[in-house]
């Protein structure tokens, strides 16, 4: 790495001619932030997801039966395994692209029958069968730990899906499915979705998607739908995420979390955290560019992020809807740094195992994946990339779009330009927490800024495949100076000028042209550009990462109240969340030289330890249009603030509560007593009415209880 020092006219090189070398800005020095050691913050990394089955068979030993195994059938498992994820991390494939987080197929025990409704083997991960025990194709617990060892040895993160919505299908017209979706823990059956007498599952007819309530509580195509309020069930899910964080991993993505209650989840994510400081985000499939408000509420309060759907559709648009501009993306990229709280922690991706592939939906238009590597990875978000699509791979529907990956060709264009990409985000900390603010756009021309301190990267993107534009005068926050296109002109880009006062000189942006130019400089200002996690309660250990915290240890600021400082560097702090605090807290830096730093906001911290509670509210009448609520004296219920009340309660689904009948499933503190009121509602979400308090006491595992008498 290059530091500048001593600049004088005998130096060898003016600063210019370092900018045209497109080396380190000075005082540029390696970011404690962006290690392996810090699980809690992405936004430095790149992750590249692996389908496991699909990627390399490293041990032909463990590819089973020919009933589930057939290369040749899309259904079928492959062969591909942790050894064959350990070999590609030990060759360099990954490391050499910049890949420093991968995202592996869930990696518990699988039902390993086929399933008579569609003809299919797990290869994919999402029947799970024992969440205790691995799926035995892709390797024992001393492969999976050896694959973490290996990708922690060569700085790769390792992230596993996990699924704790469902297990395997049970239910499909006549047909009779042979595990009938049963659960096991450690080889021991718990129940099954026809045999269960404890109330494992929850017990609807397939979900229309209608709506929220009936997403939840309804099964999902099939698939036997764990009541994940249960005790039983609910300590289990604890338990197993457990057993696979203490091998190691760094992260979770959860699956199918629409389909789950906000109140478990946030519940199940407290116990996490409070054990393991790691970087969660959740699947909520979302077909469109348009915020949902039950979207925008799980991403700001739920305590983990999102897969960015509204980026991905983006971006697919603009390459497949000739309509759809530049202006249209950008507008998304605002509309989410608006209605998200920490938009820099959403995981934005082009294509993934349940859309078909890009080069397919482009029919096979290279610079137009190109071009959206470009945007991936520039963008504000944590980028994730589908394996094989560096390859070029293509295919339709599932599992068309789950193929074999096609090769391991480091010298492919994708392949280089991630290579370019992916590492200069752990370099200029504004390609990881900057904000974006366009430059110069027109429908097929954007050029956008991203800046975080005196870091600064600039984009352009030009994707009309005839026309050149002029981007001369376009104003930045790049120093003067002469700035090499950090892609080394792999898509046609060249040095970029900028005068005395911050304009671009005559630049012609060529038909199908991409460029990055960037400048490092240390910052002098305390600013902190991430915050994880985002829930916790007293005592857990945090992270925050940013910039020019000083080499001194200063102060970490809840509010007016100063935490435990357990890690001070530079760039990461580690503290531990303050005793005596509840609710939404702003967390603030000030330096060891009292300088104080930008604010974070909406760090919740909650009342205790966790469980869920189900509260049932009996014989109440609403009309049409009116909506029940629920407010009490703790953080969990609004701490009696009408405004913050949760809900809209359920009242829709036939096993657990239907209308005058009710129901929600919330987070709330271990034997807390708990004064609780009805808050009823109108449409517009104007207060019509409150009731008279109800006392309700909680124990320390998941319970039903009831706010109106039984």
């Amino acid at each position: 790495m290059l530091r500048i020092k001593n600049r004088t006219k005998k130096a060898l090189f003016s600063l210019a001619t370092i900018l045209t070398l497109g080396l380190l800005g000075p005082g540029v020095s390696a970011s404690e932030n962006s290690g392996v050691s810090n699980k809690a913050d992405f936004s430095t990394d790149t992750i590249y997801q692996i389908l496991t089955d699909r990627f390399k068979d490293g041990n032909a030993g463990n590819n089973g039966s020919s009933d589930v195994y057939d290369p040749s059938n899309p259904r079928k498992y492959h062969g591909g395994d942790w050894q064959g994820v350990t070999d590609k991390i030990n060759d360099g494939y990954l490391t050499g692209m910049g890949i420093s987080a991968i995202w592996v197929s869930s990696p518990v025990e699988n039902l390993d029958l086929i399933d008579p409704s569609n003809g299919s083997a797990a290869y994919h991960g999402y029947w799970g069968r024992d969440f205790f025990k691995t799926n035995s194709h892709f390797g024992t617990f001393d492969d999976f730990k050896n694959m973490v060892d290996t990708a922690h040895s060569k700085g790769i993160k390792v992230v596993i899906d996990f699924a704790p919505n469902h297990t395997s299908t049970a239910e499909y017209g006549n047909l009779q499915f042979p595990d009938d979706g049963a659960l096991y823990k450690d080889g021991v059956k718990l129940g099954s979705l026809r045999n269960d007498p404890n109330n494992l599952f929850n017990h609807e007819p397939w979900t229309d998607f209608s709506t929220y309530e009936n997403g939840i509580y309804h099964s999902m195509y099939g698939l036997a739908d764990l009541n994940n309020v249960n005790p039983t069930v609910d300590t289990y899910m604890k338990e197993s995420i457990q057993k696979w964080l203490g091998m190691g991993i760094d992260g979770i993505r959860v699956d199918a979390v629409k389909h789950m209650s906000l109140g478990w989840q946030k519940n199940w994510l407290s116990d996490i955290y409070e054990k393991n400081n790691v970087f969660v985000f959740g699947e909520w499939f979302a077909g469109g560019t348009s915020g949902e408000a039950d979207m925008n509420k799980f991403v700001n309060t739920s305590g983990m992020s999102l897969l960015d759907f509204r980026f991905a559709n983006s971006v697919r648009s603009l390459y497949t809807n000739p309509s759809y501009t530049m202006g249209d993306f950008y507008s998304v990229l605002k509309a989410t740094e608006s209605e998200y709280n920490e938009v820099s922690d959403q995981v934005t991706f082009i294509d993934n195992h349940d859309m078909p592939r890009f080069s397919t939906i482009t029919n096979g238009n290279d610079t137009a994946l190109n071009q959206a590597y470009a945007l991936l990875l520039t963008s504000r978000g944590v980028p994730n990339l589908y394996y094989g699509s560096e390859q070029y791979a293509k295919g339709g529907e599932d599992p068309q779009n789950r193929g074999d990956i096609p090769s391991f060709n480091n010298t492919t264009k994708a392949y280089k330009i991630i290579s370019k990409l992916a590492p200069l985000r752990k370099q200029n900390q504004a390609l990881a927490y900057g904000g974006t603010e366009e430059r110069w756009v027109n429908n097929d021309v954007i050029v956008y800024e991203r800046k975080f301190g005196n870091d600064v990267a600039i984009v352009a993107v030009n994707k009309s495949q005839s026309q050149n534009f002029n981007i001369g005068g376009t104003l930045t926050s790049l120093p003067t100076g002469i700035y090499k296109d950090k892609l080394d002109g792999l898509m046609g880009g060249g040095q970029l000028t900028i005068d005395k006062s911050g304009k671009v000189g005559s630049y012609e942006l060529k038909a199908g042209q991409t460029a990055v130019w960037t400048v490092e400089n240390k910052s002098t200002e305390p600013q902190i550009g991430n915050v994880g996690a985002s829930i916790g309660i007293s005592g857990n250990e945090i992270s925050i990462s940013g910039q020019a915290f000083g080499a001194q240890t200063g102060q970490v600021l809840f509010g007016n109240t100063a935490a435990n400082v357990t890690l001070w560097t530079d760039t990461l702090i580690k503290v531990n969340v303050p005793d005596g605090l509840v609710g939404y807290q702003n967390i603030a830096i000030r330096n060891s030289n009292g300088a104080l730093s930008n604010t974070f906001n909406n760090f919740e911290i909650l009342s205790d330890k966790q469980i869920p509670v189900r509260l049932m509210v009996n014989n109440f009448n609403t009309n049409l249009g009116e909506e029940l609520y629920i407010v009490g004296d703790v953080a969990e219920l609004g701490m009696n603030k009408l405004e913050d009340a949760v809900g809209p309660i359920f009242n829709g689904t036939e096993s657990i509560a239907k209308y005058p009948n009710w129901f929600y499933d919330v987070n709330l503190p271990v034997n807390k007593t708990i004064t609780c009121r009805l808050v009823k509602k109108d449409g517009q979400g104007n207060i019509l009415w409150t009731s008279n308090s109800y006392v309700i006491k909680t124990g320390d595992k998941a319970a039903t209880l009831y706010i109106k008498d039984k």
